[in-house]
């Protein structure tokens, strides 16, 4: 057994009962002199929390210091960096200490992703459509070829070291109507120990042949990748409906039976993305009040379900949300790509969990920090604000409370999985020159939200074991 502990200036965010952890009274060492520089909790900083009524509160150590079991993969304690080294000093009957010095890099949770398409990182950044005739003329060609195992397989492997290389270390992932290509992508992630969710997509209308499955033998797919998959090592499965236009009313219903009948199994589908869309499901479903009608009568709706998108919703169907408990997965990159619309984060937080995801294919971009970037600018067009403390506190913590993994990922408090990120804040010549403008942290957290993008990300380290360093580290 070697502890490990990182050196290095510390951000995340904790949750009313974290910070309760975080009195003095709870920390050995507490009233040393320096418990002072430990005691950085912003009890000012106003965020909207993902879950109602929780209070988020940052917390910011200039001198900090993570300490991480190599054995467990998992924190043991964080604070600053005099004290927790004095503690761990090499002596005789304590376990070997390995000091790694990034004291002039920031170190964060990892980043987490609620909505990415791994089969379509082969298609990203497609010219020139909107949804529906994007799907038809790019989305179905590339997920066809996912029948062949050596496709799944290597994309799987390269998909999950680009989410790697730009600080992502957990994410909820579509894979493809073949059974395999969730297979792929959970035997590569088992391999690396990240923790991710995925199912096949379940399609059996209104796409080609090729990709429809029919309903009951989807369902068996569906089943038997949860009786092998769920919850084996640090995987999940979802039940994955591709959204209402490509699922029968049967394969819908047999979803939401399959839901229903497991408590700790996720549901990933879209919802409301495009005008046309939204549309197409109103002709499909006549007999139903609206899009989000056609879910919550399929039993497809709870606390366990990630919505993408819900940008044109009426009031009923906010308020729907609400009672279900049913998340809702922003996309900022993808909704101006494909010029969906305009997504009102402020309100829909008002009635319900929001997480942030990059959508890729139709997202540009693997880079969660690329993805606030964006969202900031959708917010900004709504004269709604979007700081940098809401986004990075959504990237991490708000991202697993909305996947309610929050219990294991999401930011530094002991126990917990050690995911996290090595951020280099002067990675580039322009952010060097940027950040020596700054005269506050959350100046430096802006710029690093606006410019930063994967160039920032110095290593990733997951589960204890680092999986990724940039070449210039």
């Amino acid at each position: 057994m070697t502890i490990h502990i990182y050196q290095a200036r510390l951000l995340h965010y904790l949750s009313e009962s974290d910070r309760t952890e975080r009195t003095p009274s709870k920390i050995a060492n507490a009233n040393q002199p320096d418990y002072a520089q430990v005691s950085t909790i912003d009890q000012s900083t106003t965020l909207l929390p993902v879950t109602a009524g929780e209070r988020i509160y940052p917390e910011y150590i200039a001198d900090g210091a993570l300490v991480v079991d190599d054995v467990t993969g998992r924190i043991v304690e964080y604070g600053h960096s005099k004290t927790i080294l004095s503690k761990y000093a090499n002596a005789e009957g304590k376990p070997a200490v390995k000091v790694h010095d990034h004291r002039d890099k920031l170190i964060m949770p990892g980043f987490i992703d609620t909505h990415v398409h791994y089969p379509q990182i082969d298609m990203i950044a497609a010219y020139g459509e909107q949804l529906l005739d994007w799907l038809n003329n790019y989305t179905f060609v590339t997920e066809a070829n996912f029948g062949d195992p050596k496709v799944a397989h290597d994309t799987a492997q390269f998909f999950l070291n680009q989410l790697l290389a730009n600080g992502t270390t957990s994410a909820m992932v579509f894979a493809t109507s073949h059974p395999l290509s969730a297979e792929a992508f959970f035997a590569e992630s088992h391999r690396l120990n990240t923790r991710m969710i995925t199912g096949n997509v379940l399609m059996d209308q209104n796409a080609p042949e090729p990709l429809c499955v029919p309903a009951e033998q989807s369902i068996r797919d569906t089943q038997n990748i949860i009786d092998k998959w769920h919850e084996r090592g640090r995987q999940h499965v979802a039940i994955t409906p591709r959204f209402a236009i490509t699922s029968s009313p049967e394969q819908l219903r047999l979803a939401g039976e399959l839901y229903t009948s497991y408590d700790s199994v996720y549901l990933q589908t879209h919802l409301a993305e495009n005008r046309d869309e939204v549309a197409f499901v109103q002709q499909l479903y006549p007999n139903h009040k609206g899009y989000l009608d056609v879910y919550d009568d399929m039993g497809l709706l709870g606390r366990r379900t990630t919505l993408a998108h819900g940008i044109y919703l009426e009031t009923p169907e906010y308020e729907c949300l609400r009672e279900t408990g049913t998340q809702i997965s922003h996309c900022p990159t993808s909704n101006l790509f494909l010029g969906s619309g305009l997504f009102d984060l402020p309100k829909t937080l008002s009635y319900t969990g929001v997480s942030i995801a990059t959508d890729v294919g139709a997202g540009t971009s693997l880079s969660m920090l690329t993805t606030l970037s964006e969202a900031y600018k959708i917010q900004q067009l709504q004269s709604n604000q979007l700081s940098a403390h809401q986004g990075l506190y959504q990237i991490t913590l708000g991202n697993a409370q909305s996947l309610l993994l929050d219990d294991k990922i999401g930011n530094f408090m002991p126990n917990k999985e050690a995911d996290f990120v090595v951020i280099d804040m002067k990675a580039t010549e322009l952010l060097e020159r940027r950040m020596a403008q700054t005269k506050s942290l959350e100046e430096q957290l802006f710029v690093l939200m606006m410019l930063g993008d994967d160039r920032v990300i110095e290593q990733t380290v997951v589960a204890g074991v680092s999986r990724y360093r940039s070449a210039a580290s």
